[in-house]
């Protein structure tokens, strides 16, 4: 018997009994929300409408499903039968969204799935036991011609200060008061002065008051002077407060924009005029798996080798690291592989260092200027070039960088002289100084440990699915990023 389709018949109204299919990605949103760890406390005010695991689902699923509007996730809440399953048939307008998403809570529940989404995912055997660091620059939402640069600041200051001492051994010769001419010749002082010479113009102008018939007056010359000395004191130290600021927001960067101070100017990939332009925007680094991110970060080093450590601490803190930790050649540094040898011994690390492919090459290999294609004799500890020139040790070096970072080096001298005491012309550079090379001993047994684990079967392969996964997931990401930007 055929059912009769008529849709303005009297119904009873009963909610819609739907369960998801084992599998679909609702059901591990539903899980994930569930396992949360947050405390909800209800004190005082009006009571919530819609509970805060509910909110957090049906933002996850509209997003997980490119819906990034609020009123685009309330429309997906109204016609989506998943998303009404997960809100149980509540149905939150968009401006209960739009608080809900910049609330505190919503940070709270954020950080929460951080800790536990990792464990979540290896439950459920979404993931490996790998994490995949990756970067890239995204654009702040601020002016590009918005810039201030740290050497302009320091040129500026240094030119306001040059001005400061002339303008205050200008006043010192122009006026005879005491105090005026007690006035130190100090940059930082600027503020004494400024006092100094207000109660100075206080003074004229009651010298001016008490002699209003005197013509002309010399009080009301000397006033009309006094005044343009004070406003221009004024203005050098509005100058150096100013410059001073700009310092304290700088804090370790070379540059920030006026309108977002936390954005600092770096190359983006976006570079239509492909002049290189500095733009204003952020590092963004992320540890995804499977094309699931675990965290994010958002640094204002414009390289990804100076972010790997407070990622990897970060992620540390959350229990979001797994047995493989693996990265591209960016993040391949001295400092990274000894911070992750003695802090992180557990973890096999797959990150290769920058010329790791290019050492592979024939014209490397080929090449005589390499030290590594010399001849090493570990015995007497000594270099032996392509031309014959021996290269002795000599001393240790220490070099320190701008990040406090030390590098120990080993110092070889050429041999300059046969036993003969004949001159060995290869022996020197062409201004003639005798020829010397620094070896870094733990910079290259680093390197050895990381070719030899990308080389074996094992490391290979899981950098090898790693870095497919990772294209997976970027590919994604950008058709994500075009649909959104063209709306």
């Amino acid at each position: 018997m055929r059912n009769h389709y008529n849709m303005n018949q009297t119904s009873l109204s009963i909610s819609t009994e739907f369960l998801p299919a084992a599998g679909h990605e609702a059901r591990y949103i539903n899980d994930l929300v569930d396992a949360m760890q947050y405390e909800d406390l209800y004190i005082t005010g009006r009571p919530r409408e819609y509970d805060l695991r509910a909110m957090m689902k049906l933002v996850l699923f509209a997003y997980l499903r490119g819906r990034t509007t609020c009123w685009l996730i309330e429309r997906e809440a109204r016609e989506n039968i998943y998303a009404r399953w997960l809100t149980q048939e509540n149905v939150p307008s968009y401006r209960t969204i739009a608080r809900f998403i910049i609330s505190d809570k919503a940070e709270q529940l954020i950080q929460s799935s951080f800790e536990t989404m990792r464990g979540f995912l290896v439950d459920h055997d979404l993931i490996d036991d790998c994490v995949f660091i990756y970067g890239t620059k995204i654009l702040a939402n601020a002016n590009k011609y918005s810039f201030v640069w740290r050497k302009n600041i320091i040129r500026f200051d240094t030119l306001n200060c040059e001005k400061a001492k002339a303008l205050i051994e200008e006043i010192k010769t122009t006026e005879t008061n005491a105090l005026i001419q007690s006035l130190p010749l100090d940059y930082d002082q600027l503020d004494l002065t400024v006092a100094q010479l207000e109660k100075r113009v206080a003074q004229l102008e009651a010298e001016i008051a008490a002699t209003p018939k005197v013509s002309p007056n010399p009080a009301k010359q000397a006033r009309r002077h006094t005044k343009s000395q004070f406003h221009e004191v004024r203005r050098v130290r509005d100058k150096r407060n100013e410059y001073a600021a700009d310092m304290e927001v700088f804090g370790q960067r070379n540059s920030f924009s006026k309108t977002d101070h936390d954005a600092t100017f770096m190359r983006v990939k976006e570079d239509p005029m492909l002049n290189g332009q500095l733009k204003p925007g952020y590092n963004l680094q992320i540890a995804t798996n499977n094309q699931f991110v675990f965290d994010y970060q958002l640094f204002w080093n414009p390289t990804d080798t100076r972010t790997l450590i407070p990622f990897v601490q970060t992620l540390e803190t959350y229990g979001a690291l797994g047995r493989y930790l693996i990265a591209d050649a960016g993040y391949g540094s001295e400092s990274n592989y000894r911070y992750l040898a003695d802090e992180r011994p557990e973890q096999t690390v797959l990150i290769p260092y920058g010329t790791m492919l290019k050492e592979n090459s024939r014209k490397w290999r080929t090449d005589d200027r390499k030290v590594m294609n010399w001849d090493y004799h570990a015995k007497d500890d000594y270099y032996l070039d392509p031309q014959g020139v021996r290269f002795n040790f000599q001393r240790y070096v220490t070099r320190t960088d701008k990040y406090s970072f030390s590098r120990q080096f080993h110092r070889y001298l050429a041999e300059t002289m046969t036993e003969n005491q004949q001159r060995i012309v290869p022996a020197f550079t062409k201004g003639s100084r005798a020829r010397y090379i620094d070896i870094n001993p733990d910079w290259e047994y680093f390197k050895a440990q990381e070719r030899d684990q990308l080389s074996d079967d094992t490391g290979a392969s899981i950098y090898a699915v790693a870095r497919l996964m990772l294209n997976q997931f970027l590919v994604i990401s950008r058709l994500i990023y075009t649909s959104l930007d063209s709306r």
